[in-house]
């Protein structure tokens, strides 16, 4: 199990291992924008992780390619869709409100 902290709202909620942040953000109750149901195809869900980057999956292909053409995209930057918690540390996330995918 992780925690995972969101930002700006502050919200704290233990997180499964296994389970997509989007999926963890979803079931705790917090609003997030998603519009492919989780196939990495629209950029929706991008986040940026302040901390515990090291308790996610690494960066697949499909996700790397995705991130690169967003606008905005940083060495903080995730798909929610794709980011699997592996519960070895807590994480801290930024919900981008403004819809930053394509």
């Amino acid at each position: 199990m992780s925690m995972i902290t969101i930002m700006p709202s502050g919200k704290t909620f233990e997180a499964a291992e296994g389970m997509s942040l989007l999926a963890a953000i979803l079931a705790a109750d917090e609003a997030m924008n998603h519009k492919c149901n989780g196939n990495a195809s629209c950029g929706t869900c991008h986040v940026f992780v302040h901390e515990g980057r090291k308790g996610l999956s690494r960066i697949a292909r499909e996700e790397n390619e995705k991130l690169d053409m967003i606008v905005g995209v940083g060495s903080k930057s995730r798909l929610a869709c794709q980011a699997k918690v592996l519960g070895t540390e807590d994480i801290k996330v930024e919900l981008l409100g403004f819809g930053s995918g394509l």
